[in-house]
């Protein structure tokens, strides 16, 4: 049904109580589809930290075990899980951009079954073939994202992604929350306002107000502060706490015209004890809270 992918792995004995026991197999009468990125090869061309291609996998594993299946105050949106992208074989140019063909492909094959596409990877360059893939079928005029860095390099990586997506996809403007000065150049900044983007921290309260249309929703995990998220890419010393991250997600999911939602880089190889996966499951249910709740 969905093409490049294999099934999604889930333990075995998860029990009736947890939310996961409510994911289906199959779309009929599911609201959200999960798509796994399984795939680091961008973060490894950057000289990042290897790890998040290991991300959905940790991701299913925690939110085996962590959510009620029937919370008081509101109920879920069922979830059909379409499974994990196959990455191509590879470690250069050529392989990245098989596996951005083979995401684009799936996730314009989820858009098709007029679900809320939620994307677990992975790198960061994955929201470019996961958003472009998804505009074959949806609305997607402009961005939201929760990140340390811009993303805005023009050399192909993890790095890269919003500029791609304002360059080759037609992205009008973004949005970016959580961004460090410390880790971004003028250059990029420059960049990045120039094409439409605007620095939350310089909106004041109006970042909060959502008066865009068709937008992506993209949270990178090293927003968060190193501290309660150690298992990124690339660790933040100085970042965002759950609680506020889950309160901004929660946010924004629950206006109708985010159309999609990613969270990338969770690299379990840097989280020992799963308190990441864990932090990534949570705000998967936060998104999925605040889709229930859209008027």
């Amino acid at each position: 049904m969905i093409p490049h992918t294999r099934p999604g792995v889930w333990p075995s004995d998860i029990p009736e109580s947890r939310f996961a026991s409510l994911i289906r197999q199959a779309p009929e009468g599911c609201r959200v589809g999960l798509l796994g990125l399984p795939d680091d090869l961008g973060i490894r061309l950057n000289r990042g930290r290897p790890g998040a291609a290991l991300g959905p996998a940790a991701f299913r594993n925690a939110l085996a075990r962590y959510g009620v299946a029937h919370p008081e105050g509101w109920q879920w949106p069922l979830v059909f899980d379409a499974g994990d992208v196959l990455p191509a074989t590879g470690d250069d140019d050529n392989a990245l951009l098989e596996t951005h063909r083979r995401i684009s492909d799936a996730a314009a094959a989820l858009a098709n079954l007029n679900l809320v596409p939620i994307a677990i990877g992975g790198g960061h360059d994955l929201t470019l073939p996961f958003v472009r893939g998804l505009m074959q079928k949806l609305r997607i005029a402009s961005g939201v994202y929760f990140d340390a860095h811009l993303d805005v390099r023009e050399s192909i990586g993890s790095g890269m992604p919003f500029r791609r997506l304002v360059q080759d996809c037609g992205i009008a403007s973004l949005r970016a929350f959580g961004i460090e000065r410390l880790a971004n150049s003028h250059e990029h900044l420059a960049w990045f306002r120039a094409s439409g983007g605007r620095l939350a921290d310089e909106m004041g309260p109006e970042a909060w107000r959502m008066p865009l249309t068709d937008f992506f929703v993209s949270f990178d995990l090293d927003v968060l502060d190193a501290s309660a998220a150690p298992g990124v890419s690339a660790a933040n010393p100085c970042g965002w706490t759950p609680r506020e991250a889950e309160e901004a997600l929660r946010l924004v999911a629950r206006e109708p015209g985010a159309r999609c939602f990613d969270l990338m880089e969770l690299s379990p190889p840097h989280d020992p004890d799963g308190r990441t996966a864990r932090l990534a499951a949570h705000l998967f249910l936060t998104i999925l809270r605040g889709i229930g709740e859209r008027r």
